[in-house]
């Protein structure tokens, strides 16, 4: 891989491919994806210089991540920032006002630090936390999307505990991206982390639930 990252062209600045991942913060197969399907992206054109290298416009990255992160936001879950800030609340009631449609689907980072536990008569612990504290957690959620479910719905049992988690596209896309580039999934867990901002835990079983759910749709 080329050490050059950017190059300004009079005086407009431009970033090879390798430059986009790291003015952005993506990753290579996330960068690769975005040129690959940049019809349905809407990721900026590129253009060679004299020796053939591919370049890309430093101010059309920024104008294509800002609309990427904005669309990210517009299809997260809608939270319930009703209610008082200091109020206690248990694992459904926090789901809940993140839009989720079950406990289950808790973030670490939230089940990782409760603001109240109290240790039940068979030894389980019961957590809870405060409303600012749930609405604090989905404030960070800017690299999630939505599956669409609807709040509060119930039916059947789902497979995974994570079916319904609005993370798993992201998980689901990755899987298919290192398929298509017929790359190792070895490592994913790591990247999916970091583009979600996520424990690796989290990322892992968020990949197992994107693989279960894909054998269950081609059955």
């Amino acid at each position: 891989m080329s050490g050059v990252a950017r190059r300004t062209f009079g005086t407009r600045v431009a970033l090879d491919r390798h430059g986009v991942g790291t003015h952005t913060g993506a990753a290579a197969s996330t960068v690769n994806h975005w040129h690959r399907h940049r019809e349905r992206t809407g990721f900026p054109e590129a253009f060679t210089d004299d020796t053939g290298t591919e370049w890309f416009w430093q101010d059309e990255i920024d104008a294509f991540y800002t609309a990427h992160l904005k669309a990210k936001l517009a299809v997260l879950t809608p939270v319930d920032r009703s209610g008082d800030p200091n109020e206690l609340v248990g694992s459904g009631d926090a789901a809940r006002i993140l839009g989720y449609g079950s406990y289950r689907n808790l973030p670490d980072e939230l089940r990782d630090q409760p603001d109240d536990i109290e240790i039940l008569s068979d030894g389980r612990l019961r957590r809870r936390w405060q409303r600012r504290t749930v609405w604090a957690i989905a404030a960070a959620r800017t690299g999630r999307q939505s599956t669409g479910r609807t709040p509060g719905t119930t039916g059947p049992r789902k497979p995974h505990p994570y079916a319904d988690d609005p993370r798993l596209r992201a998980a689901a896309d990755l899987l298919a991206e290192a398929r298509h580039a017929d790359r190792h999934q070895r490592g994913l867990g790591i990247e999916l982390a970091r583009s979600l901002g996520v424990s690796q835990r989290t990322a892992q079983r968020l990949l197992a639930a994107a693989k279960a759910t894909n054998r269950a749709t081609k059955q």
